[in-house]
């Protein structure tokens, strides 16, 4: 696998892999058409602008705690108007905890790291958005479109940002059947070769967790459980699957990102962290609901990127709304998780301590 290029030392904006990252020199773009409040920083990877928001990168030169945040919860993933306030909650939890949110999207063509509260309004407003992946980024950036950014394309942009941690809710995977439809997420190659560490609360249960879990191993790509060795299935605490190592703190967690760095590893840290097993659905129910989303998807010839939202929306119906309580659950669950992380690598490194810290 060739991987994504790996930063040049010294090209304004554009962090190494390895420590952390360097802003100085990078043109201003405060006051650019379509930045709403997010004025900030455009650094540049070959002719493709990122927008980078002042507050982003003035964080991430102090060392101070910065989490990611993806866009296709909102676009994609949760209805209107759930979907706006859950994204602008998930801002403000962090910001309680002293922690910068970087809400990471693409505004009329422009890849942003840290979305303004008035272009995440917008964002979370539009219909027809395009769902970006990183292979899309430099389709719509050429288009001038609007699109939520996926697992993929957000922990690429929060990369080249210097953003070190990125909480979602579930990973994409291995599909069912893909040893003949080769159906497989591009979060997995994209997250082999992009050293950002990814919250999550496992793969979306609509996947193939054991052929996934079996990927990230071929992958290089460390799973690690968040107290526990029992992997999550986003809705259910337990998937049924093993895996290797937990980490038992925020601390630990950062000493085991800040070790991939020493080592110049090119892949992702991944966190496994449970929903509360009290706000699961109950797992006896969950087998039952994704056999039927899976025949109706197949019944109606449903495949590729279409499959994800549909099968979601299936199992929300089919659970008369619950499975949408615990997507925000999880999500509300990951966003606290980073933001403990973030806290404790910046601490690590000796970075400005949170707001709130000692509140």
């Amino acid at each position: 696998m060739t991987g994504l290029p790996r930063s040049t030392a010294g090209t304004a904006g554009i962090p190494s892999t390895a420590g952390a990252p360097s802003t100085a020199g990078a043109p201003s773009t405060a006051g650019a058409p379509g930045t709403g409040s997010a004025t900030g920083t455009t650094t540049t990877i070959g002719t493709a602008a990122i927008r980078i928001s002042e507050e982003v990168v003035q964080a991430v030169a102090d060392g101070r705690p910065v989490v990611a945040l993806e866009s296709t919860i909102f676009t994609h993933g949760l209805p209107r108007p759930r979907n706006l306030a859950v994204a602008l909650e998930a801002e403000e939890q962090l910001r309680g905890a002293g922690v910068v949110p970087a809400t990471i999207g693409v505004h009329s063509g422009v890849p942003t790291v840290g979305l303004s509260t008035e272009q995440i309004t917008e964002l979370a407003a539009t219909d027809g958005l395009d769902k970006v992946s990183l292979r899309d980024l430099p389709v719509v950036a050429a288009l001038g479109r609007h699109g939520g950014t996926t697992v993929a394309a957000t922990a690429f942009l929060a990369h080249r940002a210097g953003v070190r941690v990125f909480s979602t809710g579930g990973l994409g995977g291995v599909h069912f059947g893909a040893s003949e439809s080769f159906d497989e997420s591009a979060d997995l190659t994209t997250l082999a070769a992009t050293p950002v560490t990814v919250i999550s609360a496992g793969v979306k249960s609509i996947l193939d967790i054991r052929a996934t879990l079996e990927r990230f191993e071929t992958l290089n790509i460390p799973v690690i459980g968040y107290r526990t060795t029992k992997y999550p299935g986003f809705y259910v605490t337990d998937s049924g699957h093993e895996i290797n190592f937990a980490v038992r703190s925020p601390e630990e967690a950062a000493a085991v990102i800040d070790a991939r760095d020493r080592l110049d590893l090119p892949q992702a840290v991944l966190v496994a962290n449970p929903v509360d097993p009290a706000k699961q659905l109950p797992p006896e129910e969950l087998d039952g609901i994704l056999a039927r989303a899976r025949a109706e998807a197949e019944r109606r010839g449903i495949t590729g990127n279409a499959s994800t939202p549909f099968l979601l929306d299936h199992i929300q119906r089919d659970t008369g709304g619950r499975s949408l309580e615990v997507n925000v659950e999880v999500y509300r669950g990951n966003v606290r998780l980073g933001g403990e992380i973030a806290v404790a690598l910046s601490a690590r490194a000796g970075g400005s301590a949170p707001a709130s810290a000692g509140a």
